[in-house]
């Protein structure tokens, strides 16, 4: 099996519900943030890749309009904008359009990170 893995980034504010109101991620607050594209092929391509990297723009352009200096909030309701669930939303946004995409990691701080890889493809 080969793997490989692209790292975008983006910056956007959220908060987090159904926390006790003395909680800091219960009130309005922002990261910058780091999305982890992971792809696997059992087979490389006619060029040796198991995608080219360039061909993984579509994830930058999603993140650059979409998700970057907005309120995560507004993008994910209803559900809560956690890393879990923003790495799902993403999962399920460029798996059709990447068949060797097999897991999406978020991380919101240098050592913290949530990823989504479903059981079975």
């Amino acid at each position: 099996m080969y793997k490989i893995s692209k790292e975008f980034s983006f910056s956007a504010a959220h908060s987090l519900f159904g926390l006790p109101d003395d909680h800091p991620c219960s009130r309005l607050h922002g990261h910058n943030y780091v999305v982890t594209v992971h792809l696997r092929s059992k087979e490389l391509n006619r060029q040796g890749f198991v995608r080219d990297y360039t061909e993984l723009k579509i994830v930058k352009e999603y993140i650059d309009t979409r998700l970057d200096h907005r309120n995560l909030n507004d993008i994910l309701s209803p559900l809560n904008s956690s890393a879990e669930n923003l790495a799902k939303m993403l999962y399920d946004v460029f798996k059709p359009r990447i068949p060797e995409l097999y897991a999406v990691e978020v991380s919101e701080t240098p050592k913290t990170s949530a990823i989504y890889e479903p059981e079975c493809e």
